[in-house]
């Protein structure tokens, strides 16, 4: 099995059970706060990494962290299992996960648009209302620049994407004119 689907299994039952047990907001919020610390951590991150380190020495300095700064209870246990199990390696993947089941949990949708200039605010929050008519979702959109599209804009809301930049449409006209 490989790691990401190994970190997806342990994000999608870490959800189940903080929908039962916990606030899974809350829970996503403890754990990308616990992988960041980890990340910014170059020791600690290497130690984690690190298959010569036995998994109880693992699990002993995963518990002192949860001593000084309790987590919600199922993330707690999930922490532990992956100490344990010497998986904390996926934890970052783990949070990843997570953020995106909690994420379609609540009917959000990340979407990221890219224009060859800066929007102005009105015109982000209309392509935020129409790609939330489209989707049906709430939308959180990201906004980038790229000159190289020349104009327009190119959405992508998963793996949906509207491209309407002047370079696509110089590439179809160029297309039409090859094959006429």
């Amino acid at each position: 099995m490989t790691n990401r689907v190994a970190a997806r299994r342990y994000a999608r039952a870490l959800f189940e059970v903080s929908l039962k047990e916990a606030d899974p907001t809350q829970v996503g919020r403890d754990l990308d706060a616990f992988a960041a610390l980890v990340a910014g951590h170059a020791e600690l991150a290497r130690l984690f990494a690190n298959p010569a380190v036995p998994a109880p020495r693992k699990r002993a300095l995963v518990e002192a962290l949860l001593a000084r700064e309790p987590l919600a209870g199922p993330l707690g246990k999930l922490l532990l299992l992956l100490a344990e199990r010497d998986r904390l390696v996926l934890l970052a993947e783990v949070a990843g996960a997570y953020r995106e089941r909690l994420l379609d949990h609540q009917r959000v949708v990340r979407a990221a648009v890219t224009s060859a200039v800066p929007l102005p605010a009105d015109r982000v929050e209309a392509l935020t209302r129409s790609l939330a008519a489209v989707t049906g979702r709430e939308v959180r959109l990201e906004a980038a620049v790229d000159p190289s599209i020349v104009g327009g804009v190119v959405a992508r809301v998963g793996s949906l994407v509207f491209d309407g930049s002047v370079t696509r449409q110089l590439a179809r006209l160029q297309d039409k004119l090859a094959a006429g």
